[in-house]
């Protein structure tokens, strides 16, 4: 029958996909934004039937999860699927407790959560299960970084905020360097604040998504990785799906799960981060019928697979994206291979029977951020449309 779900994260494009995926069928989608986004142009699809705003979690934790169960009484939620921002995955664990005595919360509790958002205990974690990882240092002291023997340890490596830090995250400087103790000295790691030295890898980097219900993987996706991951297309990676499968069913997790994996020559999968929530690349299942039960219900048997992307699918890309991309063509084949991908490719965001949020996203969402960062004069890095927002320094 009909359920009533409840989607955070309104203004994300993966939101948006999931609410048409469950509108189809046949159930009642209610989203949630913080008040910064009330104008989502999200709240104008067809597929959404009430869209709420709630205090932003970082700030108000405990009005947000308040906020989240009035909704969920009010509306007679059945199952609560956040779409996180990096920020709020923990928030929305916190709220999850709180709300599982009225609905089903598909997403891992606040402990779980921790573990995986952080690099260093993700790779502790994996190498108890008997799982590849890479090595890997907590650091709480620069000093510590200077103090390591690089020699007689032979791998390079690459240090992290373990933090999300949307600007530094872009950083990837290989360890040991000439000169490394003023670059070292300068950063931010303190033990409030600590980093992870991760050994450096070199292969093919991946990403994947994958839904889980109850230690099973109920849907999955698994993409070649670059720098500004904005097309996605699936490819089938056993090793890595049978790394993933192993790991969620020994944990028994229930929610959404994506990781960064490199796969070196000889095929050994290596994580690189875990992230505890929806994944853009969900909206390469814009055309599949399944989402929905995968989401909703547990796998019958064991030998059920998980859904994964029709091979029908056209990658996605956003076309504001590619719009902006324009600005960096120098030749014409650059020119004749984006024409390709446009007409090749299906935006995210525009559906024929459902135009209103492609129409409103980018104008009134973006349109707006801007001249509240200009009244403030924050410094933004680039505008990144499938997340609906800049990216600011320091911001979410």
């Amino acid at each position: 029958g009909a359920k009533n779900i409840l989607i955070t994260g309104g203004k994300m494009t993966k939101a948006l996909q999931l609410a048409r995926s469950f509108h189809k069928s046949g159930h009642n989608v209610f989203l949630v934004e913080t008040h910064k986004y009330w104008l989502s142009g999200h709240r104008f699809s067809n597929a959404v039937k009430g869209f709420y705003t709630v205090p932003a979690p970082e700030k108000y934790p405990n009005g947000y999860s308040q906020a989240l169960l009035k909704i969920v009484q009010k509306e007679n939620i059945d199952a609560f699927i956040p779409v996180s921002s990096p920020v709020a995955s923990y928030y929305d664990s916190v709220a999850g407790t709180l709300l599982s005595p009225y609905c089903e919360v598909i997403h891992f509790s606040p402990d779980i959560t921790q573990m995986l958002d952080d690099k260093f205990t993700l790779c502790e974690q994996a190498r108890c299960l008997g799982l590849s990882a890479p090595k890997s240092f907590l650091i709480t002291d620069p000093q510590q970084i200077l103090d390591f023997d690089f020699k007689s340890d032979g791998s390079r490596y690459i240090i992290k905020s373990i933090r999300y830090d949307s600007v530094s995250r872009l950083d990837m400087t290989k360890f040991p360097f000439e000169g490394m103790e003023d670059y070292v000295k300068n950063l931010p790691i303190t033990k409030e604040n600590p980093w992870t030295m991760q050994e450096f890898i070199t292969g093919q980097e991946y990403c994947t998504h994958s839904t889980v219900r109850k230690g099973k993987i109920r849907l999955h996706c698994c993409s070649p990785s670059s720098p500004f991951q904005v097309n996605y297309q699936h490819l089938d990676k056993p090793e890595i799906y049978s790394w993933v499968d192993k790991f969620v069913k020994e944990l028994n997790l229930t929610g959404q799960i994506s990781f960064d994996f490199i796969q070196t020559e000889d095929g050994t999968v290596y994580p690189i981060e875990c992230n505890p929530r929806t994944h853009s690349a969900i909206t390469m299942f814009y055309n599949h019928p399944g989402l929905a039960d995968a989401y909703l219900k547990d796998s019958e048997d064991e030998n059920e697979l998980p859904i994964v992307p029709r091979p029908d699918s056209k990658p996605t890309y956003w076309l504001y994206h590619e719009i902006w991309r324009l600005t960096e063509i120098r030749s014409w084949s650059d020119l004749q291979a984006w024409i390709q991908k446009i007409v090749k490719g299906t935006d995210a965001i525009f559906q024929v029977n459902d135009p209103l949020p492609f129409l409103t996203v980018p104008h009134w969402q973006i349109t707006l951020l801007l001249l509240e960062n200009l009244r403030k004069l924050k410094g933004w890095v680039r505008i990144d449309f499938n997340i609906g927002k800049l990216v600011e320094l320091g911001g979410d």
